[in-house]
């Protein structure tokens, strides 16, 4: 067994933590620390929690993600969705634009800031910084770096929430506490909101980017949609299968020996890195056209969203962005071609992040 089984059966297995401190032997060692790792293995969040400490911290954030929540988010997303295009209906025509900087990383990235109560003199800055985590060339020094601003720039948010708490997922954050009383603890609190902060836009980013290309480079399955064949859903749903918004996700370790049904013994304490890519091509799950983007495939199910106690709370307001940002595009310019051959798309080089590092488009206005 592999692939997406494999990846699926481990994620939901009790014997896999993605705690370093009590299961990576490695780390408790003192390696690896001054890697770019540190921003995603080091970090004290419900990311890498394992057991008990994973349900306590889950519990005091999925407050800020509720189904009510989200639903309330519609119409902000709507209202920046529409002001992204009116700045492209104003592109000269002809002229090529690019749609990640333009429009598929303008609208989480602002949806997030207005969520998270980011005053706009520091938007620009968390985002840069948050950028940085993703860079998976880093070296020691520049990931020594990263990880000062990261401190810096989230303290002085925690701090202004605390001075003058709002209606923001920030202030929600500062203040919750369990039945206990037992509330975010001050590194815990600064790590879970360079996760949801950081979860809450680069992948929503790639999600749209992506479905945008695999629609620009297929235009037959373009086709299904105008045909009414398929709809957006099933866009993003393929999007996530085809091309999942993280690639690889570190780090994962075997709390005991794993035996798997071919033989293989995953052993106490090997690290385990969960590729979310491969999976999603899994030719024994999705057959020998694994590779193809189809909207009409019978079975799309994927793991781009994580599986298990560590299912993506963000998930449904990831798909509510791309679900109003999607079709809102395509109908404003139906006829929007790719401006350059695709061979000349460039991914972001993240070892982790999945995503184009541009995309140019000439819009063909009507």
């Amino acid at each position: 067994m592999g692939g997406h089984g494999l990846l699926k059966k481990l994620l939901a297995d009790d014997r896999v933590s993605k705690d370093p401190r009590q299961h990576w032997p490695a780390w408790r060692n003192g390696e690896h620390h001054d890697s770019w790792l540190q921003s995603w293995v080091g970090v004290t969040n419900m990311f890498t929690a394992y057991g008990t400490d994973h349900r306590r911290l889950r519990k005091l954030v999925a407050p800020a993600f509720t189904g009510r929540r989200t639903e309330a988010m519609a119409p902000r997303v709507e209202r920046i969705t529409k002001e992204l295009l009116a700045g492209l209906e104003a592109v000269p025509a002809g002229e090529p634009v690019d749609l990640i900087s333009s429009y598929a990383l303008p609208l989480p990235m602002r949806m997030i800031c207005e969520l998270f109560g980011i005053p706009e003199e520091s938007r620009a800055h968390v985002g840069s910084v948050i950028d940085e985590v993703m860079d998976t060339s880093a070296t020691p020094e520049q990931a020594s770096a990263t990880a000062a601003k990261i401190a810096a720039a989230l303290g002085d948010l925690i701090a202004l929430k605390r001075r003058e708490p709002g209606d923001d997922l920030t202030s929600v954050l500062v203040s919750t506490r369990d039945d206990d009383g037992s509330r975010l603890e001050e590194r815990e609190l600064l790590d879970t909101l360079l996760l949801v902060i950081g979860a809450g836009y680069e992948t929503t980013v790639n999600l749209i980017g992506n479905a945008v290309h695999a629609l620009l480079v297929h235009p037959e399955q373009r086709a299904l949609l105008a045909e009414g064949r398929a709809g957006w859903d099933d866009v993003i749903e393929e999007t996530l299968r085809w091309a999942p918004s993280i690639a690889n996700l570190p780090l994962r370790y075997a709390v005991e020996d794993i035996p798997l049904a071919d033989g293989t013994v995953i052993r106490q304490g090997d690290p385990i890195l969960a590729a979310y890519a491969g999976a999603g091509r899994d030719p024994e799950r999705h057959g020998a056209d694994a590779d193809s983007f189809e909207l009409t495939r019978a079975d799309r199910e994927h793991l781009a969203f994580g599986h298990g106690v560590h299912y993506c709370l963000g998930a449904p307001l990831a798909r509510m962005e791309a679900r109003t940002a999607l079709p809102a595009l395509f109908e404003r310019f139906p006829d929007m071609e790719l401006a350059v051959p695709a061979s000349e798309l460039l991914p972001t080089g993240s070892f982790i992040g999945n995503g184009l590092q541009s995309l140019p488009v000439r819009l063909n206005p009507s």
